[in-house]
């Protein structure tokens, strides 16, 4: 995999040529293969994504880093942080953007879960039977979202297959995790009958209450020590597909059933019972007629589920989303130079959040939206320039329950980049990018008027909200090529009408009177900006011998008048070495993150600095057509008090101590 690495410090990447030329004369550069990025226009390669700044997570890299859930596998990746809400949810935030402003896909679609409304809320998609996960950023982003802003997370796992195996090929792992008793069974097969393509995968997760290294709370010890109360998590995931191939395309079909069920490390005990159950269509047809290369259409629908559940097992809230989701894609040959994919978008879903007894307000009355999007990515090289741009036009349309007594709201939304790469030498480029994105204001942002029993949050919506804009800036400098690679990022995000929670310190019963158990959260706009850097350097980081990585990635997002926008990542640095020779793989990692006191104006919690040190070790055999891997994986070596700054649960909910993962993988 050509990974993109960045420039950390010109003092470092002199120092570190220097060294390659002494202590590694003898290393001989590797020739590795390309990952494509599928979630790109044009199914380039990830060293070739400046325009639209990409990371892809496969093989031994995504089996080393995989996790209890999405949130926690990406949480170490350039400009990657995670909402950390116990090991049940976590779902990654990009460059300080979260929720709707980062799109979550299942083979390049929506996964349509709850996810993006509160940071309780798992992902509906399982990255332990993923082939690879992509991060995507840039003009190609627009292929799947005007607000998509803070950029784009594919999790592909060939469910649908696209080509016909000879003979049936897969992987199975079995893994143990000390730190919560963590057990885990995954599979994936693929097969053909004649010109039928078929794929079975599944997931068995069951993990306890996981250890901490102190106390629950750095500022009350009576709420306990060793391990995290309610902090279990459950999950089991089972998906079946098949597909007709031929010299002209495919036409297939998929079901993908998830059952989870977690805890929420709060004081008041409560967990989230979780049930999706997703369809899929997938068509390609290659040179269906005139100048299109290909002409891909998708269908996807899911009838999601989820319980918010009292301690004792009474059921508090059923969150529910009924979604059908279509894209039509047509890709073009080069016209007058330029080549891309243009197509159209729809989706349709009726989302509610109500008592499950059906008394008390409704935290979000059932409401449909319609919308419709046209969209058109394109590319062309001028000579060692390289030009991206990408445009997308949507219409939503939120429309309330008639019995709530909301108002209907339309917006029309109207998104636009343009980027440039200039490769000034062989194996180095200079990028920019500049992106205008707009995004309809969510459900519950407009629509919510109740409590959030896991949250312990009761959340007012305001119906007047706006649309919000959003104008990025990015500039970008990359090697691409040689055993030292390197690159560098810098950004600013300047929003209109930034919607945010925030609250005022009262405190409401179930019926939003005075003096209750839940803390009013008020959904709010201002201006907002956000600036940031991200930088890596590596050697030889695939290759056989010794590899060093070096990395840092920062930002800091401010509200216009009202200081630090919240739940904003530490400042983070570190480094890894690896080792590989014939069957052997090794490596270790050291981050550190800096203290986070950059509060915004109602937050007053600290989030204190910590180093996390991680260390893995495999070995590999091949016992006639299988190949048999057995792993150690050491996380939190040093067993840290680590609280991220970007978890709504800093305070009362440290991330796992210690924790020894061990087990084996077999391919076929």
């Amino acid at each position: 995999m050509i990974a993109q690495r960045t420039l950390l410090a010109s003092a470092v990447l002199s120092a570190l040529a220097s060294f390659s030329h002494s202590a590694f004369a003898q290393a001989q550069e590797q020739t590795l293969p390309a990952v494509v990025v599928t979630s790109t226009p044009f199914n380039n390669d990830e060293g070739a994504q400046i325009l639209a700044p990409a990371k892809v997570l496969y093989g031994n890299e995504l089996r080393e880093k995989l996790g209890n859930s999405l949130g926690d596998t990406l949480s170490q990746e350039l400009g990657v942080s995670a909402s950390a809400f116990g090991a049940g949810a976590s779902r990654p935030i990009i460059r300080g953007l979260e929720g709707p402003r980062v799109k979550i896909l299942q083979n390049g679609m929506s996964v349509m879960d709850a996810s993006s409304l509160s940071n309780d809320h798992a992902v509906g998609g399982e990255a332990s039977t993923a082939r690879q996960i992509e991060i995507l950023r840039g003009p190609a982003a627009l292929l799947y979202g005007s607000g998509a802003i803070g950029g784009v997370v594919n999790i592909i796992n060939d469910r649908i297959p696209t080509v016909l195996n000879t003979k049936p090929t897969g992987e199975a792992e079995l893994r143990y995790g000390t730190v919560d008793r963590m057990k885990n069974t995954s599979l994936s097969v693929d097969g053909a009958a004649g010109d039928i393509g078929l794929h079975i995968d599944g997931n068995l997760r069951d993990a306890d209450d996981y250890k901490i290294p102190g106390n629950v709370s750095l500022s009350d010890p009576a709420l306990g020590s060793g391990r995290l109360p309610n902090s279990f998590a459950r999950a089991n995931s089972i998906g079946f597909g098949a597909s007709y191939i031929q010299d002209w395309g495919h036409i297939g079909a998929s079901v993908g059933v998830n059952d989870d069920r977690y805890g929420i490390p709060t004081e008041e005990r409560s967990f989230i019972t979780l049930k999706q159950t997703r369809f899929d269509l997938d068509g390609l047809i290659r040179e269906p007629f005139g100048n299109i290369e290909s002409l891909r259409f998708k269908l996807g629908h899911t009838d999601y589920k989820h319980t918010e559940n009292l301690q004792d097992g009474t059921p508090a809230t059923n969150f529910k989303n009924n979604a059908l989701e279509s894209r039509l894609e047509l890709t073009h040959k080069p016209l007058a130079g330029w080549r891309g994919t243009f197509g159209l978008q729809t989706e349709n879903s009726e989302f509610s959040a109500l008592a499950a007894d059906g008394s008390g307000p409704e935290t979000v009355p059932l409401t449909k939206t319609d919308s419709i999007a046209g969209f058109l990515v394109e590319e062309r090289d001028f000579g060692p320039f390289r030009a991206s741009a990408g445009a997308r036009i949507e219409s939503v349309k939120r429309k309330p329950d008639a019995v709530s007594g909301l108002s209907q709201r339309d917006f029309n939304l109207g998104s636009y980049s343009l980027g440039g790469l200039w490769t000034f030498t062989p194996g180095y480029g200079f990028g920019a990018t500049a992106a205008i994105a707009q995004r309809a204001p969510a459900i519950e942002e407009l629509y919510s008027n109740g409590p959030h029993e896991s949250t312990a949050t009761f959340d007012r919506g305001d119906a007047n909200l706006t649309k919000e804009t959003s104008r990025n800036f990015e500039l970008s400098l990359q090697k691409t090529e040689g055993l030292i690679r390197w690159k560098a990022n810098i950004f600013q995000n300047r929003v209109k009408n930034f919607v945010y929670g925030r609250t005022d310190g009262t405190t409401v019963d179930e019926d939003g009177m005075p003096g209750g158990e839940f803390t009013q959260r008020f959904w709010s706009q201002n201006s907002a900006t956000i600036r940031g850097a991200e930088a890596e350097i590596s050697y030889n980081l695939r290759g056989e011998g010794w590899s060093l990585r070096g990395f840092a990635d920062t930002s800091r997002g401010k509200l216009t008048g009202l200081d630090n926008l919240p739940l904003q990542p530490a400042t983070r640095f570190g480094g890894e070495v690896g080792y590989r020779q014939g069957p052997w793989r090794s490596g270790v990692k050291v981050l550190h993150a800096q203290q986070q006191d950059k509060l915004a104006s109602f937050e007053s919690f600290v989030t204190p600095s910590y180093t996390q040190v991680d260390a893995n070790l495999s070995f590999t055999q091949n016992i006639n057509s299988t190949q048999l891997t057995w792993f150690a994986i050491v996380k939190n070596l040093l067993n840290e008090d680590i609280r991220l700054a970007t978890s709504v649960l800093r305070e009362v909910a440290p991330l796992p101590g210690r924790n020894l993962i061990v087990g084996v993988r077999t391919s076929f």
